[in-house]
């Protein structure tokens, strides 16, 4: 601790001004936080500012008392390393490390007070977080902090700054299933496979930067395969789903990047990313859409977040729709998503995903797979009165939901599953300067 308060009195005291307003240092370049929200028992020291990609090693303190003969498990979201040192009754000192896991059982022999270690995550780019500990079976982190480190990396620099506003105005409200009009969202990407000369329409996305774009693993892959970069190109600034537009661009992906973690069986970790041969130029109709952030719904008044996907999905007819459809829909909690169906709910949610949807018939369907939840976060400062200025910001990507008894296609009367794009930020962020 005196080594932590040392760093903290030698801050250079200075000012940066700079086009958005002024900087300052952070008050220290160590910092602390609490990874689990019902106790300070256990708290953890990082350096804020490191590049998303680094972003992913901190030190953890747990500030218990460990009977002789005690075991305690120490549990992570991610495959961790971590290193701890101990010291003999001789004063010396031995550092130990336990490698490549996401769980971690310890030994105490001997009764022992306070257990610090250091934990670094295995890949570069996917923050770990602290979801479990226990002694001798007694859970001492009930309501783990997921994905707080995000808001303290560095920002990367290539992420849009203009992000999330149509170019294109108009007046019409948002319905649900309603139709939309060129340029309603011009982030929206159509993703094709090619088979031969043939080209496949397959799944949403959506444009995150110049060359980058947001979509499921599921659709690039086959059973956990990645396509080849040659099988796959998205189409951007698109309206008509078979041909008729004429601002729409289409891009060769020059890599694939999916989730080092994701499980098709399970559709664990369904997120990739499409890097494109050449980058895009933005217009009236393609635009690049905002990432959701930590505090993002700090600005709503209510709990309740509404969101908005869009796509080519199967109608009524159970046929892809010839134009971009959109629907609004709620995000429903964890409890009330499984009680509808535990089974397929209670597998489907990891913690890293979460539902959305209604029980009427509103929902993602076949072909809408990998687009966006969309929520509109609006300016704190409003310039114009009676006019709500804001931007979309993507909170999650199509998943998966229930199939029909009859039919291998989504039962419109069940809530949708999306991957939750606030827990894999630090990945996004990680690849976005590759």
């Amino acid at each position: 601790m005196n080594r932590l308060l040392l760093l903290a009195s030698f801050v250079l005291l200075l000012a940066v001004e700079c086009n958005s307003g002024v900087w300052m240092p952070v008050g220290s370049p160590i910092l602390s936080a609490y990874p689990c929200k019902n106790t300070k028992d256990i708290v953890v020291w990082f350096e804020p500012g490191l590049p998303p990609k680094d972003n992913n090693r901190f030190y953890v303190y747990i500030n218990k008392n460990f009977p002789a003969d005690s075991v305690t498990k120490v549990f992570f979201d991610a495959e961790v390393n971590i290193t701890f040192t101990v010291r003999s009754d001789e004063k010396k000192f031995q550092r130990f490390s336990l490698t490549d896991g996401d769980s971690f059982t310890l030994r105490f022999f001997v009764q022992h007070a306070g257990l610090g270690f250091i934990v670094k995550g295995t890949v570069p780019g996917l923050t770990p977080y602290l979801i479990g500990l226990t002694i001798n079976d007694v859970e001492y982190c009930n309501d783990p902090d997921v994905g707080f480190l995000h808001e303290y990396a560095a920002e990367t620099g290539n992420a849009p700054q203009n992000c999330g506003k149509a170019k294109v105005d108009h007046t019409e409200l948002i319905v649900n299933g309603a139709s939309t009009k060129p340029g309603d969202w011009p982030w929206h990407v159509a993703l094709y496979s090619a088979h031969g000369v043939v080209s496949k329409y397959i799944c949403g996305g959506t444009l995150i930067s110049k060359n980058f774009v947001l979509t499921a693993a599921h659709c690039t892959s086959s059973m956990g395969t990645p396509y080849s970069s040659d099988v796959l190109s998205v189409v951007l600034g698109k309206y008509n789903l078979k041909g008729g537009d004429v601002e729409s661009v289409e891009r060769k992906i020059h890599r694939i990047i999916i989730h080092e973690h994701y499980q098709y069986r399970k559709l664990a970790n369904d997120i990739a990313l499409l890097k494109l041969r050449t980058e895009v130029a933005f217009t009236d109709y393609i635009q690049p859409a905002c990432l959701w952030y930590r505090r993002a719904a700090d600005v709503f008044n209510t709990t309740t977040i509404l969101g908005t996907i869009v796509g080519w999905g199967f109608n009524s007819n159970d046929t892809l729709s010839e134009t971009l459809k959109q629907a609004s829909m709620p995000m429903v909690s964890e409890s009330t998503c499984i009680k509808s169906n535990p089974l397929f709910y209670g597998r489907a949610l990891n913690g890293k995903k979460f539902c959305a949807g209604f029980h009427n018939g509103t929902s993602a369907c076949n072909g809408d797979s990998g687009g966006g939840f969309q929520v509109f976060i609006p300016d704190k400062k409003q310039l114009v009165p009676g006019k709500v200025t804001g931007a979309w910001h993507v909170r999650g990507i199509v998943s998966n939901t229930i199939a029909r008894l009859d039919a291998p296609i989504c039962d419109p009367n069940q809530y949708v599953v999306f991957t939750d794009v606030e827990k894999y930020r630090d990945w996004i962020d990680s690849h976005l300067d590759d």
